[in-house]
């Protein structure tokens, strides 16, 4: 969803990448939410980091706790801030029906959105940088 709301709302002023440790595909759901949003995720592909080796970047920018505690060491003066976000699938294993489970799908597409429009003034001075664009 980061990459998809990025790409929507910033890509005439930042070049994105999106890759994980561990990729597992793109979810169904989060497709689905970002299409109620007007984005279309649905031709992205899950990526490793190994997919993206070679890239001289600026910032790497850890979206999830996991992410934050084992991200590879890019070589470079690439900055390293880390945003929290709750992880969508792991909230929605436990819920009762799909409504719920999209409910927190639609929590995070909006918590996500508010961050990218704060890029990348919100990337200036930060390490850590928390959901409304401010130091922590």
């Amino acid at each position: 969803m980061a990459e998809g709301w990025t790409r929507h709302l910033k890509d005439d002023v930042i070049e994105v990448y999106s890759a994980g440790i561990a990729p597992h595909g793109v979810d169904r759901r989060a497709v689905a939410v970002m299409a109620e949003a007007g984005v279309d995720i649905s031709g992205q592909r899950s990526k490793s980091v190994d997919d993206v080796t070679g890239v001289a970047f600026d910032y790497v920018i850890t979206v999830c706790d996991h992410a934050n505690e084992n991200c590879p060491i890019f070589p470079g003066p690439a900055r390293r801030p880390h945003v929290a976000f709750d992880d969508p699938p792991r909230l929605a294993r436990n819920a009762a029906t799909e409504d719920e489970a999209l409910a927190h799908y639609r929590r995070v597409r909006d918590e996500i959105r508010a961050f990218v429009e704060t890029l990348p003034e919100a990337l200036a001075d930060a390490d850590t940088v928390d959901k409304a664009g401010g130091d922590e």
